[in-house]
């Protein structure tokens, strides 16, 4: 057995394999509600697809969960008094990060009045509160906010079309 697995066996607790075990299986379940956003994206012929909304998704999951790992393991090093922890700056910073990396999909023609990507730019936000709400246990929500989302995404963009087309007279 290698140096590093024998030490990663010995210091690793039981309790901290089923935490990372939960986190493995929380990452399952956000690159698989995250693909389904990124699915939709990528038939739509967009730039950000499938395995970008699987990361996105994956990563803000992760985040939070280290977040609360971190916040968890110092309140056992520190006296209370000296730690002030607040995880909701890391969903603030998640949703700069993912809102960042979105402006990068929007297109603006210099001639025109018209924006490009939006929507996908969207996507990625919507993605990557999925994988927070992943983090947070919240699975009910983190599933119908896919579910809506795939309804705006799909459905409503056919009725969008519909409604807003200029009709040949």
């Amino acid at each position: 057995m290698s140096m590093f697995l024998s030490a990663v066996l010995i210091g690793t607790t039981f309790a901290h394999w089923q935490e990372e075990l939960g986190v493995l299986l929380r990452a399952l379940i956000a690159i698989s509600l995250g693909g389904l956003v990124g699915w939709e994206r990528a038939t739509a012929g967009k730039w950000a697809g499938f395995r970008t909304h699987m990361f996105v998704c994956l990563a803000a999951m992760l985040f939070v969960k280290l977040g609360q790992f971190l916040i968890n393991d110092l309140a056992l090093q520190v006296p209370p008094t000296s730690l002030r922890a607040d995880p909701v700056h890391i969903i603030a910073a998640i949703a700069t990060g993912i809102s960042f990396l979105g402006a990068g999909t929007i297109l603006r023609g210099p001639h025109t009045e018209t924006a490009r990507g939006l929507t996908t730019a969207a996507s990625l936000l919507i993605s990557a509160s999925v994988g927070v709400a992943v983090a947070l246990d919240r699975y009910v929500i983190a599933v119908g906010i896919t579910l809506l989302s795939l309804f705006v995404l799909h459905t409503l963009h056919k009725v969008e079309d519909r409604l807003l087309k200029p009709r040949s007279s």
